[in-house]
């Protein structure tokens, strides 16, 4: 079987779940979080070499104070961990999206983590918080404009590598969960020719199993890249 080079994946279902439950909606974040943990070794023991979730939009702030304060806790304790899990896995991670937007004591920690794990040769593993892909592109757009580049200089590789996934191969499948149909600004860029995968599974319910399915589906997939028929 062919294994995705990179696998991107939008964390959904997290609230809902739990709300099925009888439990409160950051129940369902807390598992959601101890989920990432098993896939990323799931995907590191699979083979795949780049994964890349999405864990807080540019538009989740606009959910209840109450949900966003958990969510940014929740963020805390999992920065301060993931440096452990990351050593203990050979795991690299990078953090994608406007960290300006995030409190200066999750900013340093995001800064600690990426400096702790940037030599670790395993597991790829990016995490999208305050991220938003039209927010992306704008900043890319600005930063070359900054740099003074003629319009005739710009090409899809210039800003390609502005953008915060500079360096990183674009996702060869996106999987989301929850059973919805839509990217939610989520690598519009990147995913142009990326296949889909839609699961009603939440995600806290994805299992190393539901990953298998979904690469067995790409595996079927003919990825023609806009060539002939």
């Amino acid at each position: 079987m062919k294994i995705p080079q990179h696998v991107a994946i939008i964390l959904d279902g997290n609230g809902r779940w739990a709300k099925a439950k009888g439990m409160p909606r950051n129940y369902g974040h807390v598992q959601g979080a101890k989920n990432v943990e098993r896939i990323c070794e799931d995907a590191y023991h699979m083979g795949i070499k780049y994964l890349t979730v999405y864990a807080f939009s540019t538009e989740n702030w606009r959910r209840s104070k109450d949900e966003v304060d958990a969510l940014m806790t929740l963020l805390r304790n999992y920065m301060k961990t993931c440096v452990k899990t990351a050593k203990k896995n050979h795991m690299r991670v990078r953090v994608i999206g406007d960290k300006r937007g995030l409190a200066p004591d999750i900013q340093k920690s995001i800064a600690d983590l990426e400096r702790e794990s940037r030599d670790q040769d395993g597991l790829n593993f990016t995490i999208a918080i305050n991220y938003g892909s039209r927010d992306e592109i704008c900043r890319a757009v600005k930063k070359i404009i900054e740099e003074g580049v003629c319009p005739e200089e710009i090409t899809e590789e210039l800003l390609s590598a502005h953008l915060d996934t500079a360096g990183i191969p674009d996702p060869d499948l996106l999987i989301r969960t929850s059973g919805e149909l839509r990217l939610s600004n989520y690598l519009m860029w990147q995913l142009a020719y990326t296949e889909f995968y839609f699961t009603d599974i939440p995600w806290p319910d994805f299992t190393k199993e539901e990953l298998e399915k979904a690469v067995e589906k790409y595996n079927r997939r003919d990825r023609r890249y806009g060539g002939a028929e």
